[in-house]
């Protein structure tokens, strides 16, 4: 029976590692960090001692669930501080994993936001093709001299800026942002479409987000379809405080204002958003279009809302 030892030694070993990146949580890796995985485990499963490096992910390949995956490069530049030295973005996925587990591994650190976030909290209708990466910036000094009505006004009669930061994978466009340094604020793991470990922003910090760049999230009639769609599963004290600690230098308590008030939430909370001051006149977005003004918030908003 040599043979059937073999075999049944070889089930026993596809097993173990079955049952070690079932369990794993994360299902999308890097060169380094796979190799890693696979030199501590070397011996228990079986993995041939000859077979190192690039071969040794081959042979996962062939002998376990494994495929490599690529993520192309689309156009980049414009930030200087996303650091994409990598020329080759090939990924190791193990069984079937979701387009957003690939895009989070397009940097260490990074999270899914916006758009993406909205999705997998179950804030929006709409299957994005477009996945949302943040990659915090390295923390940078405050804005220096107080905000002005005339510096507010110019600012949102521009275009606002966007990322040139886009990748390609399968169907998906994956668009990598460099928010501010927040320290992953708000930030945590969340079970994807495939059962894989995911790392997002929370309903709160997401629902600013949204407000704060209203181009990544599908714009504001889906930013106000998000609001509505959480309004009984958010914390309104969580996203004050949330608010409160990101610290922006705009006023976007009154788009926030704004926006709940149109989703009806209650009076106490929108008078919470009040307290906060009305003191400049605000834009729910850049170059609002047939804009209308609403006095109770100081906010030009696009007609229609």
């Amino acid at each position: 029976g040599r043979m059937t030892k073999d075999g049944t030694e070889q089930k026993e070993r596809q097993k173990a590692v079955s049952d070690f990146f079932e369990s794993y949580g994360r299902r999308v890796f890097l060169f380094k960090e796979l190799l890693q995985i696979l030199e501590e485990h070397r011996e228990e499963w079986g993995l041939p001692s000859s077979v190192r490096g690039r071969s040794l992910l081959s042979y996962m390949e062939k002998h376990h669930r494994f495929r490599s995956i690529e993520i192309k490069p689309e156009r980049q530049g414009g930030q200087k501080d996303v650091q994409l030295v990598q020329k080759q973005f090939i990924r190791y996925a193990w069984g079937d994993v979701s387009e957003y587990a690939v895009g989070q591994t397009l940097q260490t650190d990074a999270y899914l936001t916006h758009a993406s976030a909205m999705f997998l909290h179950g804030l929006t209708e709409q299957i994005p093709k477009v996945i949302y990466v943040n990659k915090e910036q390295s923390p940078k000094p405050a804005p220096h001299g107080p905000l002005t009505q005339a510096g507010i006004d110019h600012a949102f009669r521009n275009v606002p800026r966007l990322s040139n930061y886009l990748f390609k994978y399968d169907d998906f466009r994956i668009t990598l942002l460099s928010g501010k340094n927040t320290g992953r604020l708000e930030v945590s793991e969340l079970t994807g479409p495939k059962g894989e470990l995911l790392d997002v922003t929370k309903i709160e910090r997401t629902l600013i987000d949204i407000v704060v760049r209203p181009n990544y999230a599908g714009g504001v009639f889906e930013v106000l379809a998000a609001y509505r769609a959480a309004k009984d599963r958010m914390s309104f004290n969580t996203l004050l405080a949330t608010l409160r600690r990101l610290s922006y230098v705009y006023p976007y308590h009154q788009a926030i204002g704004f926006y709940m008030e149109r989703a009806g939430y209650d009076q106490a909370k929108l008078d919470r958003l009040k307290e906060l001051g009305l003191n400049f006149d605000f834009y729910l977005v850049n170059r609002v279009a047939n804009p209308k003004y609403s006095p109770t918030w100081r906010i030009h908003y696009p007609e229609g809302m």
